[in-house]
């Protein structure tokens, strides 16, 4: 009689269980690969938050343009409850949130212990509340992570040390603005190219450079197009800013939202920690293939940010709202120096 009592409870369990799974479904896309840190990403989200909730909720991947094909279209989807869950980068949400671009300002963050600090403080919060306003409440940033580590300036044709060695090149930009504006306050022309067509575009000259991280430019093979010489003057860390829609995630009972913004710390720490792993088979066999790899100088560091200054004003005059996200950036920016200083100083005592 205990053996069937406890094979019933069992049963019921199961059933349970069964019916808790299909009781809420998430639809997470990402408009990349499973060799990108946002799959890495999502994969991580996918598990805890499957696990954590018992099965109550269920998450289903799509990968590529499955759902959406490009950032308005995918955020478009997310405010009407299409979908539930979308990665994009700066230019990929620009068109909706230009504000958000503050991130992509270049040579403002040292290094990824600094940009990690931010990232996991308050200054996320504030992007997520201009991001709710700014879509009439439909639109939510969960977390802020990265894409493929540092951008830096590639190229077809020569070893680049200083802003005048851009000066005249051809470089492919995405349609946002400020990385068009980088390209010509160092005297090159900005180009914008779909990422589908820039490696044909590098083989045939159309354009002579690019602003990328080494996992992008391995994972897509542009040596073979003739992308040679890689400077890692890191402008810009390339932040993944995460979107779910709002109606979805309040419409889940408290304990099952908690799971969801713990999902998305995980997922947040996997994409800080993918391209750190992944670059360094990508540098090897950069080099290990003929590239040209080059680090600046402090001194040289410090041109190409002092020559980048044109792009600060743009973005505090031209951006709505800019000025003001703008300045709680460097102030939170400031903190994270601070706050990182005082760990590095306490842990070589």
């Amino acid at each position: 009689m205990l053996t069937r009592t406890l094979t019933a409870m069992a049963l019921i369990c199961a059933f349970g269980t069964a019916a808790a799974a299909q009781e809420y479904t998430l639809r997470a896309t990402a408009n990349s690969n499973e060799q990108d840190e946002d799959f890495d990403g999502l994969v991580v989200f996918k598990n805890y938050v499957e696990n954590a909730s018992n099965g109550a909720i269920k998450v289903e991947l799509f990968i590529g343009t499955q759902l959406c094909g490009n950032g308005a279209e995918c955020l478009q989807g997310v405010a009407d409850g299409s979908i539930d869950i979308f990665i994009a980068t700066s230019s990929g949400a620009a068109g909706i949130f230009p504000y958000i671009q503050v991130l992509d300002l270049p040579y403002l963050m040292d290094d990824d212990r600094v940009a990690e600090k931010l990232l996991t403080g308050d200054f996320p919060l504030k992007l997520r509340d201009m991001a709710l306003e700014s879509s009439g409440g439909k639109i939510r940033l969960m977390t802020i992570g990265n894409t493929g580590g540092w951008r830096s300036f590639a190229n077809t044709e020569k070893q680049v040390r200083s802003p005048a060695d851009l000066a005249g090149m051809k470089l492919r930009t995405v349609e946002a603005d400020l990385p068009q504006e980088l390209v010509r306050a160092f005297g090159a022309s900005p180009t914008p190219i779909p990422w589908p067509e820039l490696f044909t575009s590098l083989q045939t000259g159309v354009v002579e450079g690019t602003q990328n991280g080494i996992t992008d430019i391995m994972n897509m093979k542009f040596p073979d197009a003739g992308l040679d010489y890689l400077t890692l003057d890191n402008h810009a860390y390339m932040s993944a800013f995460w979107f779910m829609s709002n109606d979805s995630f309040m419409a889940l009972p408290e304990d099952l939202r908690r799971v969801v913004v713990d999902g998305f710390y995980q997922l947040q720490q996997a994409t800080f920690a993918s391209p750190k792993r992944k670059s360094i088979r990508g540098y090897e066999d950069f080099v290990a293939g003929g590239g040209d790899l080059y680090v600046p100088t402090p001194e040289e560091k410090q041109a190409f940010r002092d020559a980048a200054a044109p792009v600060y004003e743009w973005f505090t005059t031209s951006v709505d709202g800019g000025a003001e996200i703008f300045a709680t950036f460097e102030e939170a920016v400031a903190k994270a120096q601070s706050e990182v200083d005082a760990e590095r100083a306490a842990e070589m005592n």
